[in-house]
């Protein structure tokens, strides 16, 4: 149930353990402490861990004659969280699922949740370009979705993957936002130096490549990692991650 929902904004990557959900649930807590009222739903349906980050583990989906009402982080509810995790019985069960069923739960995932009156609804996507992704390209047919962040590390690898998800947005229309490079060097806690592990700049490269904006370097930060169900904006505000989140939010 989308109606209330004023933007849609889908976290994708062409690689599986990017960061992509520490990304999403991250923008959501920007968002939330910018004021806006937040939802993020977790499709990735083989390794749900927005729950983990969100520190939701064990918390209730109730159903109601409307659909389902999502766990709220919050008293305020400003930020609300879907996700198949939450429907499993603990974090060790796996999702054994053909295509069909993944379909059938991604498609009940956009129409039966009550979200009510939303200003962002982030979802947070697999990996690849799976029959999950086409199956939520289906669903939002009928709801204007504003784009794409798509998420990559500096490695040729990742890269390589990540072309292969602009092809696809290009391919199914879904306007592009902007590339952000993540693990782009690694933060001392101690010193706060930034050492460049993986190489760097490729995500720049690949943004001016496929013509489409560049949104910044997250570097890996333990700091960050370690904030579990916490705003980097308002923990660490003078990260180089509390930065480069706020100038993102500022661009959406």
């Amino acid at each position: 149930m989308l109606e209330g929902v004023k933007h849609v904004i889908l976290v994708l990557s062409g690689k599986g353990g990017v960061g992509k959900s520490t990304i999403s649930t991250q923008l959501a807590l920007t968002l939330k402490e910018k004021n806006y009222k937040v939802g993020l739903l977790d499709i990735d349906l083989c390794g749900p861990s927005v729950p983990y980050l969100l520190q939701l583990e064990g918390k209730d989906v109730h159903q109601t004659d409307e659909g389902w009402v999502p766990v709220y982080t919050d008293s305020e509810q400003k930020l609300a969280v879907m996700s198949i995790g939450f429907l499993l019985s603990n974090r060790e069960s796996a999702v054994v699922w053909r295509g069909p069923k993944k379909t059938a739960m991604v498609k009940q995932f956009l129409t039966d949740v009550c979200w009510g009156p939303l200003d962002y609804l982030l979802i947070d996507t697999p990996p690849g370009t799976s029959d999950e992704h086409i199956s939520v390209m289906e669903a939002l047919k009928t709801v204007k979705c504003d784009g794409a962040i798509i998420v990559t590390t500096p490695q040729q690898v990742s890269i390589e993957d990540v072309r292969k998800e602009i092809t696809f947005c290009k391919k199914t229309q879904i306007p592009i936002i902007g590339i952000i490079e993540n693990m782009s060097g690694f933060v001392c806690p101690s010193c706060a130096e930034c050492t460049n592990i993986f190489s760097k700049g490729g995500g720049e490269a690949l943004a001016k490549l496929a013509q489409v904006p560049f949104l910044g370097v997250l570097p890996i930060d333990p700091r960050v990692g370690a904030l579990l169900g916490k705003a980097a904006v308002t923990e660490l505000p003078d990260s180089p991650s509390a930065k480069t989140f706020n100038a993102i939010v500022q661009i959406l």
